[in-house]
């Protein structure tokens, strides 16, 4: 083999990779300690990226419908304040949500408590009653705790033990809970500054990376990280908007059936179903079961109906309104929705479900264009 310059910068770059390899196996341990240590570093600046990211959504809305009109947007007064203005009037908007939660729907919620704890309270005797009747009919559970010797003196000197090491532990979790609460505020403010720079000078920064991208890189390889980044984010946005709008269409579902039906909790329940609905697909049966426990209290013929009601606008709206809605809006097939879903879970639970359907969309549809490039360069049509 001829050692030319380029044969030799090769062999350098196989040598230099090589080394990183061996290095990060032998340091592996020290390799995950640093990259745990560098997220801890940019976690608010992660988290101000993907503040930034929701926000700039409403923002562009308030921006296109106030600001889209062509006289009013070539005045540079109007350039200059276009996107100040849409970014205040939807962190407003935001509060004006919070604020209406607070002062409408928390009062339902407290009546509807006031009520629950009434319930709670009238169904103990009943659930005392059915525990005396059990055991009353069944001796030998009855003659079983009977037949069991406690050790007094041993009991008590651990529970005192226990309070004597106990009352440390508290002091040190009380630390441990102020300060972790302390650097949340932090690095929410962190995150949440960086976020408004970022969708305030968003066509700035998009400038720099391309250069940047420019600079070390080929451009077609530009343009495939630019094509991929632009797919990733108009899927990403669809599905967060469609996640959205499907919840509030469960949460309308659910309240608007058990009012005509006279379920009690109806506002509550609608309530919780459409903010566990933003888990998909199975977030909706962890309202199901708290609905039906606090149905259960009232009336438990009725919790068995809201189960059955349950089952059946579930099936509606995941055979339906589900992979229509959130399927569509990121252009994945229904069963690559429930596939998506199911790994996200087993991999990273909640969040995994969130990200996988977006993420499973940009693969497919980046796997789809290489497929169908790949077919025509065949020459083959598949029928």
């Amino acid at each position: 083999m001829e050692l030319n310059k380029e044969t030799m910068k090769k062999l350098r770059e196989l040598i230099i990779f090589t080394a990183l390899v061996i290095v990060v196996l032998v340091k592996i341990r020290s390799v995950f300690e640093l990259l745990k240590l560098g997220i801890n570093v940019i976690f608010p600046f992660i988290l101000g990226g993907a503040m930034a990211f929701v926000i700039n959504a409403p923002m562009q809305f308030f921006e296109r419908v106030i600001f889209g009109n062509p006289k009013l947007r070539d005045k540079p007064a109007t350039k200059k304040m276009a996107r100040p203005v849409s970014l205040l009037i939807s962190l407003l908007s935001v509060i004006a949500v919070i604020m209406l939660v607070i002062f409408v729907v928390v009062p339902e919620l407290g009546k509807t408590f006031v009520s629950l704890s009434k319930n709670i309270s009238d169904f103990i005797p009943t659930l005392q009653k059915w525990i005396d009747d059990f055991f009353n009919s069944n001796e030998s559970i009855v003659t079983w705790p009977q037949s069991l010797d406690f050790d007094w003196d041993k009991i008590v000197s651990s529970v005192v033990d226990f309070l004597k090491s106990g009352a440390s532990n508290i002091l040190s979790s009380t630390y441990t809970i102020a300060k972790s609460v302390i650097s949340g505020i932090t690095t929410f403010f962190i995150g949440f500054v960086f976020a408004c720079y970022i969708v305030l000078q968003k066509e700035k920064l998009s400038v720099q990376i391309k250069k940047v991208l420019y600079a070390l890189f080929r451009k077609q390889t530009v343009h495939n990280i630019l094509e991929v980044c632009s797919l990733s984010y108009r899927t990403f946005l669809n599905f967060l908007t469609g996640q959205c709008v499907e919840a509030v269409i469960l949460g309308g579902m659910f309240f608007a059936t058990m009012t005509i039906f006279r379920f009690p909790y109806a506002l509550l329940v609608g309530i919780l179903i459409a903010f566990t609905a933003l888990i998909p697909i199975f977030g909706a049966f962890i309202g199901c079961f708290v609905g039906a426990f606090l149905i259960f209290m009232v009336n438990p013929l009725q919790a068995a109906a809201f189960v059955v009601m349950f089952l059946v606008l579930q099936q509606i709206e995941g055979n339906f309104i589900y992979p229509h809605v959130v399927g569509n809006s990121v252009g994945l097939p229904s069963i690559w929705v429930l596939v998506a879903v199911s790994l996200g879970g087993s991999l990273m639970g909640i969040i995994g479900m969130l990200i996988f359907i977006p993420a499973t969309s940009v693969a497919y549809a980046l796997f789809r264009k290489f497929i169908y490039k790949r077919l025509n360069e065949k020459k083959i049509t598949v029928t």
